[in-house]
């Protein structure tokens, strides 16, 4: 076991010694020399995406290679601010180590005892003990609002400044994860549906109001062809409030979901994947038949889709 420990920490040092000759202003890589911590981000979360695909297909080399890819991107971000002296990658680990061990003190009670960790949150107790789910709920709570009022201080914040609940959640999550936060944080105050039954009626009213400003536009349409409006006088633009409610009948969607005890993203992912591999097969009968798609009419491609859907019922 002590082997096997040392050549994890070797491989480590290795990467992030690579880490540092690829920024290195006269010898390393210049696409590597010129990146900064902005720029990074969106490879970051591309890297997270190819994480989660790779999961998905199941395939254990696939998702180490990602997981490497994911890690590069964290040792990337720590030779930056080792540059400019702010923090250092082993820094990064003591952060998270500090705060694993911070906010499970039913697991790591003896540790912060002997750390000598002041017992400053009644959840904490000097012995390991099991705690049901809602317990843990509300000991993560209470630990995550000492440390938001430590960063507050820190950052020396002061009453006078207007604070939200909100003000945790990431504005730069992906759009269904950050409504189905949103709403978490939300219920959490109280402000929630009591169950599934009102907000599926409110998932209702939002379409019915998709359909009226759809209806709203087709008559205007067909007002301007008849000649019953005059026809300087356009088509009134109503795109933008046809975005806004189907805006919300997404966000609806999303607090179902939730209510359902559904992720929505993980849910409409499924979903996504269901519809490509069934395209796929309708693509692989088209082949079959000899048939090109775009030559294809719309009746005759449902056809194969029924073909194809029926087959994966099936089995």
């Amino acid at each position: 076991m002590q082997n096997a420990n040392k050549a994890k920490l070797s491989e480590m040092q290795r990467l992030l010694k690579i880490m540092a000759q690829l920024r290195d202003p006269q010898s390393g890589c210049p696409w590597d020399v010129k990146q900064t911590m902005e720029s990074l981000t969106r490879y970051t979360i591309e890297e997270a995406y190819e994480v989660a695909d790779a999961i998905a297909t199941g395939d254990m080399h696939d998702i180490k290679d990602e997981l490497g890819d994911l890690l590069f991107q964290v040792v990337f971000y720590a030779q930056i601010a080792s540059e400019s002296r702010a923090f250092s990658f082993d820094d990064v680990a003591k952060s998270i180590s500090d705060k694993l061990v911070r906010r499970h003190p039913h697991v790591f009670a003896n540790a912060l005892a002997s750390e000598g960790v002041s017992d400053t949150n009644e959840n904490v107790s000097v012995e390991r003990t099991q705690l049901n789910d809602s317990a843990l709920d509300a000991q993560w709570d209470a630990i995550k609002a000492q440390e938001k009022q430590l960063k507050k201080q820190r950052l020396k914040q002061n009453d006078a400044i207007e604070t939200s609940i909100l003000d945790s959640v990431p504005k730069g999550m992906p759009a269904l994860m950050y409504a189905q936060k949103l709403q978490k944080v939300c219920a959490k105050v109280g402000f929630d549906w009591p169950d599934a039954a009102p907000v599926i009626d409110k998932v209702r009213e939002e379409v019915e109001e998709i359909q009226q400003e759809l209806d709203f536009k087709q008559r205007a349409q067909g007002a301007l062809n008849t000649g019953v409006a005059p026809l300087n006088s356009g088509v009134p633009e109503n795109q933008q409030a046809i975005e806004e409610e189907i805006g919300d009948a997404l966000f609806a969607m999303v607090n179902l979901a939730r209510h359902c005890k559904v992720d929505a993203d993980t849910a409409l992912r499924n979903a996504s994947n269901k519809f490509a591999n069934r395209f796929k097969g309708v693509e692989r009968l088209a082949a079959e038949q000899g048939d090109k798609l775009d030559a294809l009419t719309l009746d005759e491609m449902e056809a194969l889709w029924q073909q194809v859907k029926q087959s994966s019922n099936s089995k």
